[in-house]
């Protein structure tokens, strides 16, 4: 082959290859959004709760783990990371229950347990039916706790219930401008399915929250959790670990500050 041809031929394929690359990502990225999802089986034993059930308005089954506290006292409304699962959340559900306070953790449309497929418009009407599950339980209201992927739902969910308090774990602007920052040679406003626009839905939540984040963390860097901070209405806190990242935030000193926000809102008449 000439070098002329070559010459001629070489933008071609790079431009082939881009386009391939692009719809490869554009097919998978489902699959890489939500990476906990498929048929898993749920453990016949779980360490904590009991296992529940939530049908949704659009006809799916949804999987839970509960543990009822106190009834003076509000219920807290999980909705986990994108890789994760209910059974994980022994530690905080013991921690919540030597201070009498409940625990529901639910599994999303097409996790363990959980009929379906994951979606963004799925995930935000799950959130939906597991707050009003929980509600005809929950007589002292209910605080709505989303990590990682989750603080999306929680979010949303808050902003369309009456939520006593809000706490997010790692939260993110969106899921598009983190998708944004670590693709920055994909066109993934074009692309991506499933924005979870966290800044656009900040504003309806009018309730107390308490920000949560790791100083380190590489998935959803610090930046993102300070920015959505910052658009957040009162009343508000942020708590920055030092010299953590995104997946040792769960640790006894994070679930010190959950259990005292709960508290500091029960203290004030929720």
């Amino acid at each position: 082959m000439s070098a002329t041809r070559y010459l001629l031929i070489l933008p071609l394929m790079a431009v082939t290859a881009y386009m391939a690359l692009v719809s490869l990502v554009y097919l998978s990225q489902r699959a890489l959004l939500y990476p906990g999802a498929g048929a898993t089986p749920t453990p016949e034993r779980v360490s904590w709760g009991e296992t529940v059930h939530v049908k949704t308005p659009d006809g799916e089954m949804l999987q839970g783990l509960y543990s009822q506290g106190d009834s003076d006292k509000p219920c807290v409304l999980l909705f986990f990371g994108n890789g994760d699962r209910v059974d994980n959340y022994a530690f905080l559900a013991q921690a919540l229950a030597t201070r009498s306070i409940g625990l529901l953790a639910i599994s999303y449309r097409g996790y363990p347990g959980s009929t379906g497929s994951p979606s963004e418009q799925g995930l935000l009407t799950d959130g939906i039916a597991a707050f009003d599950w929980l509600s005809a339980r929950a007589r002292s209201g209910i605080v709505v706790l989303g990590r990682s992927l989750g603080t999306g739902v929680a979010v949303s969910t808050a902003g369309k219930r009456p939520a006593v308090g809000v706490i997010l774990v790692s939260p993110y602007l969106s899921v598009l401008s983190v998708a944004q920052t670590r693709y920055p040679f994909l066109p993934v406003e074009l692309l991506l399915k499933d924005p979870f626009r966290s800044d656009l839905n900040i504003g309806k939540v009018k309730q107390p929250k308490l920000f949560l984040h790791g100083r380190l963390d590489d998935s959803i860097p610090l930046s993102s959790g300070q920015a959505l901070y910052r658009i957040a209405p009162e009343p508000k806190r942020m708590l920055i670990y030092d010299g953590v990242g995104h997946n040792d935030i769960l640790s006894d000193s994070m679930v010190g500050d959950v259990i005292g926000f709960v508290e500091a809102l029960k203290g004030n008449g929720s």
